[in-house]
């Protein structure tokens, strides 16, 4: 059953042509290709290479363990990499970087990090295989999608990089400046864990009225027209919803943070950032393993079996519609609060492998 099928039969309406998920694109004449497609295939953005295999695995099959320590590395490796580069070129120069600069340097850096994170997503999936794959592929990007897709990219991380230079950068503190200074590092260490939980916070009821709340659904049906979702499709949304996941939510946060007197510096919230979205993009791959969501409170949420797996927000766009569960998409705090958390089929503790472990690579 494809995944248009499946929305027709959750929703009494018919079928759109803009609803449609069927991608058949990538197997056609490469001329007939739009500018965004061709600028998905110029960047290597594909989810799944369509000359190799990818391995089907029996549910009952155990899941390999990917734990914390190599996510850690890989996500403070690229997020401080721009920090060091602007401090590179404040101490050739003796210059600061203006606002308007700062935006536009470290917009294009997001970006490449979230595409570097989609390439080494699609080798980890030819390698473990996706969540449900002995029933469904994984949805590809949609003959009529590429457009938003490359949009969003750039609209999500433009928006929230246009905030946190707004509210947060001045040109007269280099990285090196905050860096010095070992208090920094142990608020980092503390801001970290605590954004994604205050983050979800907000996510978590922004997100579950969209579902219970019947007026607001319209604004958050495009992104449930997948039900085995990709990297690509992390912020395949309408415009309403685009704004609350862009803004809104990390504005909530910020705004949190300063009500409770620890407010974000600039180069503090980069680096919750990186957290941030390196989960959002690994929640939407289905990838096969056993992952929680990287935090420095993952200790803490472990214990209290409040820790995120890809699997959580899988099987929300996989058998959710109006009605869901699993609705955060950093930590299952909210949800297991309020009741919400939903059973996981594939990576259970019981199928859990940790003795042959994947691990996230660095490059």
């Amino acid at each position: 059953m494809t995944a248009t099928t499946q929305t027709q039969t959750a929703s009494s309406t018919p079928a759109r042509h803009k609803d449609s998920m069927k991608s058949t694109w990538r197997t056609t004449d490469r001329s007939q290709w739009n500018f965004y497609q061709k600028m998905i295939d110029f960047i290597g953005a594909h989810p799944v290479a369509l000359d190799q295999p990818v391995p089907k695995h029996a549910k009952t099959k155990k899941v390999p363990h990917l734990g914390q320590i190599s996510q850690h590395i890989w996500i403070l490796s690229y997020g401080f990499l721009p920090l060091v580069l602007h401090q590179a070129f404040v101490s050739l120069t003796g210059w600061n970087i203006s606002k308007h600069a700062a935006f536009h340097f470290y917009m294009i850096l997001f970006n490449a990090i979230i595409i570097r994170e989609v390439h080494i997503l699609r080798r980890l999936g030819h390698k473990y295989g996706f969540l449900d794959g002995d029933v469904h592929d994984r949805d590809g990007v949609p003959d009529h999608g590429a457009g938003k897709v490359v949009w969003s990219l750039y609209k999500t991380v433009g928006a929230r990089i246009a905030m946190m230079v707004w509210f947060t950068y001045t040109p007269n503190e280099a990285p090196l400046d905050v860096m010095s200074d070992w208090k920094w590092w142990a608020k980092l260490y503390f801001q970290t864990g605590l954004y994604g939980i205050i983050l979800d916070f907000w996510f978590y009821v922004y997100h579950r009225a969209m579902h219970d709340v019947p007026f607001l659904w319209k604004f958050h049906r495009t992104h449930h027209l997948t039900k085995h979702p990709n990297p690509l499709l992390t912020a395949y949304a309408d415009e309403e919803q685009e704004f609350f996941d862009m803004v809104g939510i990390p504005f909530l946060t910020f705004a949190t943070f300063w009500a409770m007197g620890m407010p974000l510096g600039f180069y503090d919230w980069w680096m919750c950032q990186q957290y941030i979205v390196y989960t959002e993009v690994w929640g939407h791959s289905g990838i096969r393993v056993h992952l929680s969501a990287p935090s420095t409170l993952s200790w803490l949420l472990n214990a209290l079996n409040m820790e995120l797996c890809v699997e959580d927000h899988d099987m929300h766009h996989r058998k959710g519609w109006r009605k869901s569960q699993n609705y955060g998409k950093q930590t299952r705090v909210w949800d297991r609060i309020f009741g919400t958390c939903g059973e996981r089929v594939e990576s259970y503790e019981g199928n859990v492998d940790y003795v042959n472990q994947a691990y996230m690579p660095i490059w």
